[in-house]
């Protein structure tokens, strides 16, 4: 606990730093901040960089100056897979002798962020939906990048029964969050989303086999949200999650039907339905309707449960945002299931 308290000595020095225009080696008029549950990203004109908090959580633990450092390497190494050269590299944070903090510089070293290319806010996926304006051509050259970078991973995970336990431990996790009492969710449409992804499990469980069997499980993005595409010429995806690789394990239908269950609750159900039809027709991958429709329903309950998490950190009148979310995603999850039995569709993610 020393050791923590101590790593949050001198934040309200670094943050003061990364908010000052003067403090870029580039020209910037203004520095805009966004705080997130473990950064802190300062927007310049041109260019973004993102500050580790000093924190301990779960499978994170930034409170050494090492492992923050260490993290921003790694963090930039594995988003250059989808995002190429808009991640630039790891820039350091010294002290000088007077005690001053600079961005580069000379002096102890204090701490390190990333750097990347500032991207236009306009052409995010999210926004893109909001605004009605998703081009097909777009989307789908988006999931011929995806569906190559899928197609040229190695596989990761050769244990069935490994895959599968671990797809029952999140789903039990999930319902644990969503059945809690606190919440006061409908306990009858709860556990019959619950029953059918159990069924599924169990009765379809070879056709989960077949995805470790034939080497489809990959080291993927890991958190591939609308929020984290942006649709240039050369489509980017960026902020992966890069602290633990486990998260990372995904079939990449898993993380295609997660990516088509976020467009559908933005508004736009045909962006999954192109995903999935041109990575099958790019990895030669026999994708089932009942598959695509699965890992909506268990997508949809885990994300469900972030936000069940996300009101458990506040007084209930503020739960309004994030109750609503869960109604939204428990409705997709309930809109799926029918999906789940079907077997007559290849290649089709709707």
């Amino acid at each position: 606990m020393n050791h923590a308290r101590e790593e949050w000595i001198g934040i309200d020095q670094k943050i003061a730093l990364l908010r000052d225009p003067d403090s870029y080696p580039e020209r910037t008029s203004d520095v805009s901040v966004i705080e997130t549950h473990k950064s802190w990203v300062f927007l310049a004109d041109h260019h973004a960089y993102k500050l580790k908090k000093p924190i301990q959580h779960n499978s994170v633990d930034f409170r050494s100056l090492e492992a923050r450092c260490s993290n921003c390497e790694i963090e930039v190494a594995l988003n250059r897979r989808l995002a190429g050269d808009v991640y630039i590299g790891v820039e350091q944070i010294r002290q000088g002798e007077q005690g001053q903090l600079t961005l580069g510089g000379i002096g102890e070293l204090v701490d390190c962020v990333v750097k990347m290319k500032r991207l236009p806010a306009d052409r995010m996926l999210s926004r893109l939906i909001a605004d009605g304006n998703v081009q097909e051509y777009e989307v789908r050259r988006l999931a011929a990048k995806l569906a190559r970078f899928y197609r040229d991973s190695p596989s990761v995970l050769t244990n069935p029964a490994e895959y599968t336990d671990h797809l029952t431990d999140e789903l039990q996790t999930s319902f644990a969050a969503l059945e809690s009492p606190r919440l006061g969710l409908d306990v009858t449409r709860v556990s019959r989303i619950r029953d059918h992804l159990e069924r599924f499990l169990e009765d379809r469980g070879e056709l989960l086999a077949d995805r470790v069997n034939t080497g489809r499980i990959v080291d993927g993005h890991g958190d591939l949200r609308a929020e984290h595409v942006c649709l240039l010429p050369d489509p980017v995806m960026f902020d992966c999650l890069e602290f633990d690789a486990r998260l990372r394990v995904v079939d990449p239908v898993d993380e295609l039907a997660f990516l088509s269950l976020e467009c559908e609750r933005l508004g736009d159900a045909s962006i999954g339905r192109i995903l999935t039809s041109e990575y099958a027709a790019i990895t030669a991958d026999l994708v089932t309707h009942s598959l695509v429709s699965f890992y909506k329903v268990y997508r949809a309950c885990m994300w469900a449960r972030l936000a069940a998490w996300r009101t458990a950190e506040l007084d209930p009148e503020r739960w309004g945002k994030w109750t609503e979310r869960i109604e939204s995603l428990l409705r997709l999850a309930e809109e799926n299931l029918s999906g789940m039995v079907d077997e007559n569709a290849r290649g089709s993610g709707s």
